[in-house]
C-alpha cells in the first residue's frame, strides 16, 4: 500500500482517509458512498478504489440517516400453513429441506452483499405472519421484499401491491398482480425433457407433474405433453406430486401399478425424480435401461441421485440475483415500471436418460 493510503492502525478508516487517497473532497466521497447520483463515473471509480485500499466500511446507521433507507431487504418465504407452533415449524422445515430455497438465498446474497445490502429471512405462512411482513416494511425496517411463494393462492403479493410497497416475486403469480417478477420458460423446459426421451426412442412415457394449481407445474406439464404429441406420443399418463421426494416416490408407485410397461418418466423437479428412481430400483427396474428418467431444476438432488439425473436446468441463482437487482432498482427509482425477466432452461445430460 502506498504511503498516502496508510491509515492509522489505532482507528477505523474514515471518510477523510478515503478522500485523501482518492484526491477528492470529503463531501464527494460521502456522495459516492451514499449512492447519490450525478457523480462523474471516473470519480466514482477513484473513490471505490480508495475505499478498497483503505478498508473503509460505511457506518450503516449514519448512512441510513442520509439515504432514509434501512439497507436491509426482507427475503420472504410465503405460503399456506397453520397457526400452531408445530405447523409453523413444519413449514420452515419444508423450506429449508428443499435445495431450491438454498439456491435462492445464495443468489440473493451474492447480489446484495457487494451493494452493502443485507437480507432478513421472514416466513409468512399465516395471516398474522403476513400482516407482520407488511408492518415491517411499512415502518421502514426493510426497504423492500423479495417474495418466494409456495402456494398458488398466496395473498401476500396483492397485499404488498395494495400497500404500495417495493417487492419483486420469484415466479409469475397465479393471478395478475402489479409487481415485477422473475421466472423460467417452464413450457420450454417440459419440451426439452420430452425431446430427450423421444430422441432415446422411448415409446411409453409417463410424467410426475408438480402441483397443478401452480403455474410452473401447469406449464412444465403442458410443454411436455405438447412435445410428446408432436412426436407421436399423444397419450401420457400423469400422476401429480408435491415437489418433494416422498410425493415423487408415491406418484411413481401409482404409475407403475397402472402402467407397468412404461419406459420413460419426466418428473417436474429433481426431488420427485430422485424419489421416482428409488421406487424404480426397489421394483427391479433399471435406470435408464428399463426406464429413462428426466428431472427438472439441476439442483444438488440431481447429482446426489443414483444414477445421477439428466435434468432441465433452472438457473435459480441467476434468477434470484436478477430478482434482487430489480428490487434495488425499484427502491432507488420508485417510479420504475413493473417488469418481468424470463430465463431460458437448458438440458443437462447425465446417466438417468
Amino acid at each position: 500500500m502506498s504511503q498516502d493510503a496508510q491509515v492509522s492502525s489505532s482507528s477505523a478508516p474514515t471518510l477523510e482517509d478515503v478522500a485523501r487517497v482518492a484526491g477528492v473532497s470529503r463531501a464527494t466521497v460521502s456522495r459516492v458512498v451514499n449512492g447519490v447520483r450525478n457523480v462523474d463515473p471516473a470519480i466514482q471509480e477513484a473513490v471505490r478504489a480508495a475505499v478498497t485500499a483503505t478498508g473503509y466500511r460505511p457506518n450503516r446507521a449514519a448512512r441510513s440517516l442520509v439515504t432514509r433507507r434501512a439497507e436491509t431487504i426482507a427475503l420472504v418465504v410465503s405460503g399456506a400453513g397453520g397457526d400452531s407452533a408445530e405447523e409453523q415449524d413444519a413449514f420452515a422445515a419444508r423450506a429449508f429441506g428443499d435445495p431450491f430455497f438454498g439456491r435462492v438465498v445464495s443468489g440473493v446474497i451474492g447480489y446484495l452483499r457487494p451493494h452493502g445490502m443485507h437480507p432478513v429471512l421472514m416466513f409468512a405462512e399465516t395471516a398474522a405472519a403476513r400482516a407482520e411482513v407488511v408492518a415491517y416494511l411499512r415502518q421502514g425496517s426493510a426497504d423492500g421484499a423479495l417474495v418466494v411463494s409456495t402456494h398458488a393462492e398466496d395473498p401476500l403479493p396483492p397485499m404488498l401491491a395494495e400497500a404500495g410497497l417495493a417487492a419483486v416475486l420469484f415466479a409469475r403469480p397465479a393471478r395478475p398482480v402489479p409487481l415485477s417478477y422473475v421466472d423460467l420458460d417452464h413450457r420450454e423446459g417440459g419440451r426439452l425433457a420430452a425431446e430427450r426421451l423421444l430422441g432415446l426412442g422411448r415409446r411409453r412415457p409417463a410424467t410426475i407433474a408438480g402441483p397443478l394449481d401452480v403455474p410452473a407445474g401447469q406449464e412444465r406439464l403442458a410443454g411436455f405433453r405438447d412435445a410428446m404429441a408432436r412426436g407421436g406420443r399423444p397419450y401420457v399418463p400423469v400422476a401429480e406430486g408435491g415437489f418433494t421426494a416422498r410425493s415423487g416416490a408415491e406418484a411413481m408407485a401409482r404409475l407403475l401399478a397402472d402402467h407397468p410397461d412404461l419406459d420413460a418418466v419426466f418428473a417436474a423437479n429433481d426431488l420427485m425424480a430422485e424419489g421416482a428412481c428409488r421406487v424404480l430400483l426397489e421394483q427391479g427396474r433399471r435406470v435408464p435401461e428399463d426406464v429413462a428418467v428426466v428431472g427438472f431444476d439441476d439442483s444438488p438432488a440431481a447429482t446426489a441421485c443414483r444414477p445421477p439425473l439428466t435434468t432441465v436446468r433452472q438457473p435459480v441463482e441467476d434468477m434470484a440475483a436478477e430478482m434482487a437487482r430489480l428490487l434495488r432498482q425499484r427502491i432507488e427509482a420508485p417510479g420504475t415500471p413493473v417488469t418481468s425477466a424470463v430465463f431460458d432452461p437448458e438440458l443437462v445430460v447425465r446417466e438417468s436418460a
